[in-house]
């Protein structure tokens, strides 16, 4: 029996489509560019465990707006990149509505079907958050999510034009493979709906994941090209980076910053 949480709160809502495409990108897949960046960034997460936000959400979901208006609240929030990495993956089971949500990946759905298959939630549902890889409600009540600043090890990541380096500062002996997550967010996005339970609206969208990859590699170091989508009218650029285990997206380290201040 699957539990009903549009009675426990008109904010959530839910649907579970029968099957999901499974596989999470491995490997880097160019859309079209953005072009060139024209400087090099450097991000660190520094040796205490960064917070890694994700949000699932959908512009066909009339309970998202506020969930998206919580998060955008942390461009103001001096923990911002320092202590926070927040991401908002647009899933696209809310699409059979009738509005076909631009920034919605079939993968950013299954990774939402991942967490509850690993028992991190108890079932998938839209405004949905996971903190460090587990499900947090108390975005409700206003309420920061309670989290850990434990050692997590280094992670480094250099943004060279459009080549990414990336390395790891393990904190155990264990030598399995790793993987790095990369996310191109963009931020100071609008939307106007015109399907959807959101018809009519104009929705202001931050830290929106544009594009999502993975790469294994059998250390802890990477260099790979920088993540590129199709160019849409934001504001500013982000990119999100987070280490985690093979076969468990549960991130162990996280760390990103601004790449752009105006792609209009």
């Amino acid at each position: 029996m699957v539990q009903n949480f549009k009675s426990i709160c008109p904010l959530y809502r839910r649907r579970v489509t029968q099957r999901v495409g499974s596989a999470v990108v491995a490997g880097v897949a160019l859309l079209a560019s953005y072009g060139a960046m024209a400087e090099n960034f450097s991000f660190n997460s520094g040796d205490r465990r960064v917070a890694l936000y994700e949000l699932f959400t959908s512009e066909g979901c009339s309970s998202c707006p506020p969930a998206e208006a919580w998060l955008a609240r942390l461009k103001q929030d001096p923990r911002l990149w320092k202590e926070i990495v927040p991401l908002a993956f647009h899933v696209d089971y809310w699409d059979y509505l009738g509005w076909k949500d631009k920034f919605a990946q079939r993968e950013y759905s299954a990774r939402q079907y991942r967490y509850q298959a690993m028992g991190n939630i108890r079932t998938v549902y839209t405004p949905g958050f996971v903190v460090n890889g587990r499900e947090w409600r108390g975005w409700f009540q206003k309420r920061n999510p309670e989290v850990t600043d434990a050692a997590a090890g280094n992670l480094t990541v250099k943004l060279e034009g459009e080549r990414v380096t990336a390395q790891y500062q393990r904190t155990d002996n264990n030598q399995q493979p790793l993987v790095l997550n990369l996310a191109l967010l963009g931020s100071g996005l609008q939307s106007r709906i015109a399907g959807g339970e959101n018809r009519g609206r104009t929705l202001k969208q931050d830290f929106v994941v544009l594009k999502h990859v993975t790469v294994q590699s059998p250390g802890a170091h990477w260099q790979i090209p920088l993540p590129s989508a199709e160019k849409v009218n934001a504001d500013r650029l982000a990119l999100a980076a987070w280490v985690s285990r093979v076969g468990d997206q549960v991130p162990l380290q996280a760390t990103g910053g601004w790449i752009s201040s105006a792609m209009r």
